[in-house]
């Protein structure tokens, strides 16, 4: 609940119309799914304008507009009594009410950022601290400066801790949604190649997700993978943490996971003398247990509580999700992609048991600028061991395609498709996936690579 005259002083807005004192039960952008009483904002994004749909919102009960552009709705509010606030970026006006509201709570923020493994670990944490609290965190992958404020903006007394997830792909971002949720805890889950058109190169990569630790509030810890080269070098040389805590796998951290056995689906470790369970695939799913583990720890909870939570954990959609179509299996990686994410999805592939056929159809890994051929053709490499069968979906992918018949990979198993329905097609008719085959299908968001398991 908000009254007008808050939300013109968090925005810096101007009061067109309507009492100060006039209250808001909370803010929406989308006019379809506005509650009577909520405040209507109208972002303008790339595919559409919130302006355009004022009077939608007014008419199913919009208790105050707060938009960029009042004058060209002057007749229409004349009917209505709801209060107007005019600001300059309704996007920032948004961030800048969602700081607002998270002010208002001494409740602990976790934020979570890292180039790859970011969304898994924020779910695993938030199913650790669900043990004990209600854990706020943003759903999905909507960690941008849309998806962040709207859910701080659902932040109320009953929750006892927050876990958001920071995305970002350029420089700055991470800045600007560690300003509105102003973290207490951040953890980073590795820095990798990932959005290298923007970044460069990961020195680039690292400056930006690092910047988190600087807007810390107390007590200002800093959770990070200290298996990671440059993240164990930045953070324990010179970081602004007040604590810092490490976990890993082959450096003795301050959480370290040994007597690690990853067999399928289900991997078995130990932390000290406490033996833990993932019921997942992806070796590299332990970093995200040990983050989550860190983080109970820190909480007060114990290891029987966490290695319950952790047990009872599915993985998110579109991460190495495992799946069956008869008796084909499946490994959906096809949320987004870059080489390291790559890697570790090639690595479960080449883990999982089974005597059939692995089968690898593969999209392009966008957002890596002036390395894009190079490392496209350079994971030609990893690919070579790991599967029977290799289908191209896109134009980059080509280039990993013609490498993999450079180093050797007979041409009837290797092919070439346009796009990610094209791979289905070739994938359920030319290529005949039969029983007991493993299709691991990977390839940038952007790519639509869930097509391909449509059968």
């Amino acid at each position: 609940m908000f009254e007008v005259s808050e939300l013109v002083k968090a925005t810096a807005g101007s009061l067109i119309r309507g009492r100060p004192a006039s209250k808001v039960k909370g803010i929406c952008i989308d006019s379809r799914a506005l509650r009577r009483g909520e405040a209507f904002l109208a972002i303008k994004g790339e595919k559409f304008d919130g302006h355009l749909f004022i009077n939608e919102a007014l008419k199913k009960g919009a208790s105050c507009i707060i938009a960029s552009r009042p004058s060209a709705y002057d007749l229409r509010l004349a009917t209505y009594a709801a209060p107007f606030i005019r600001v300059n970026d309704t996007i920032k006006a948004l961030g800048d009410i969602a700081a607002f509201h998270r002010g208002r709570f001494s409740l602990p923020v976790i934020a979570v950022t890292g180039s790859n493994g970011k969304t898994t670990a924020k779910e695993m944490i938030a199913a650790v601290l669900s043990r004990r609290h209600k854990v706020l965190k943003n759903p999905g992958t909507r960690n941008n400066h849309i998806g962040l404020p709207q859910a701080l903006l659902q932040l109320d007394a009953s929750c006892g801790c927050a876990v958001v997830e920071l995305g970002t792909n350029h420089f700055g971002e991470i800045d600007y949604l560690a300003r509105i949720c102003r973290p207490n805890i951040a953890v980073i889950t590795n820095i990798g190649p990932s959005h290298l058109e923007h970044f460069k190169d990961l020195r680039g990569v690292l400056r930006e997700k690092s910047s988190l630790l600087g807007h810390l509030s107390a007590p200002r810890i800093g959770v990070v993978n200290a298996d990671d080269p440059l993240l164990r070098e930045m953070v324990y040389q010179n970081s602004p943490c007040r604590f810092i805590v490490g976990y890993g796998i082959k450096e003795k951290s301050d959480f370290f996971a040994w007597a690690i056995k990853a067999r399928g689906r289900s991997i078995n470790f130990r932390l000290w003398e406490y033996p833990y369970r993932l019921n997942a695939l992806g070796y590299f799913n332990i970093y995200n247990a040990m983050a989550a583990i860190a983080l109970g720890r820190i909480f007060g909870l114990g290891h029987g509580e966490i290695a319950r939570a952790l047990a009872g954990f599915s993985q998110p959609q579109g991460r190495l999700e495992f799946s069956l179509q008869g008796r084909i299996s499946f490994i959906n990686d096809t949320y987004n992609s870059n080489p390291f994410s790559l890697a570790q999805a090639l690595q479960a592939l080449k883990d999982f048991p089974g005597k059939g056929r692995k089968i690898f159809v593969m999209g392009d890994m966008l957002e890596l600028g002036d390395s894009s051929e190079a490392l496209h053709r350079r994971a030609a490499q990893e690919i070579a061991g790991a599967c029977d069968i290799f289908i191209a979906a896109g134009r980059l992918s080509r280039f990993t395609a013609e490498e993999l018949r450079r180093l050797g990979m007979a041409q009837d198993r290797v092919f070439c498709c346009a796009d990610s329905r094209q791979a289905r097609e070739f994938l359920w008719r030319k290529a005949s996936v039969r029983p007991r085959d493993i299709v691991l299908v990977k390839g940038s968001r952007a790519m639509r690579m869930e097509e391909v398991l449509k059968k």
